[in-house]
């Protein structure tokens, strides 16, 4: 495992800047990899780790530059719970299975809310909480920062980095369907978007606002603060 230096520096870039989410995502996921006797995660360890995540603020791409896990390797797991948590799955630690589902040992850790508190009492003298807690994540230990507990875990074989399915197109928008994700609907194969039209996350645009200026609707929202600035 390379030093809490080294990974915060990796996960700065990544980033973008230096903030107290990322101090903490490194040391949550520094905790996890050596529970589960991690050393190598983004070398040798490489295809033993599942990570799932249930936030997308900050600490989630520092806990992917420790891992080595990325959404594209279908190796990060996203759960919008919106709590600064993450499970580590290991893969080389099946248990007895759901059903027919593959399941595996794991351990899930929660940033304590009391880590904040504390770092108020040890630099009470720093009015910027981010600075505060920038100081005080990097020297508080374990204990004080974090909720550990071990889960099991299952995940369905469709789930899996590096699993294989045929390609299916859809008969109504003539989009291709990757990983069984394609649905049967009078005997036709939709993808989700088709067969679920109330689901999708868009909507087309109607002739009235496809004709507006799109340069007012380019503006540059401003970034929120990070969660621990």
């Amino acid at each position: 495992m390379q030093s809490f230096d080294a990974l915060l520096h990796e996960a700065e870039i990544a980033h973008g800047h230096l903030c107290a989410g990322q101090i903490l995502g490194v040391r949550l996921a520094m905790l996890g990899c050596e529970r589960l006797g991690i050393e190598d995660p983004k070398g040798a360890d490489r295809k033993r780790l599942v990570t799932f995540i249930e936030i997308d603020r900050c600490a989630t791409d520092a806990i992917g530059v420790v891992t080595g896990c990325r959404l594209g390797k279908r190796a990060i797991k996203f759960r919008d719970w919106g709590k600064m948590a993450a499970t580590f799955v290991d893969l080389n630690s099946p248990l007895a299975p759901q059903d027919s589902t593959p399941v595996f040992k794991a351990v899930r850790i929660a940033a304590l809310e009391s880590s904040k508190q504390r770092a108020r009492e040890l630099f009470p003298h720093i009015e910027n909480k981010n600075q505060q807690q920038m100081l005080a994540y990097r020297e508080l230990p374990n204990g004080d920062l974090f909720h550990e507990e071990w889960v099991a875990v299952p995940i369905h074989p469709r789930e899996m980095p590096g699993y294989k399915s045929a390609r299916i197109t859809c008969a109504q928008c003539g989009e291709g369907i990757n990983y069984d994700r394609e649905h049967l609907s009078d005997e036709r194969t939709l993808c989700q978007a088709c067969a679920f039209p109330e689901t999708r996350y868009y909507r087309p645009l109607t002739e009235r606002e496809f004709g507006t200026n799109s340069e007012a609707g380019a503006e540059t929202s401003p970034q929120p603060a990070c969660e621990h600035c």
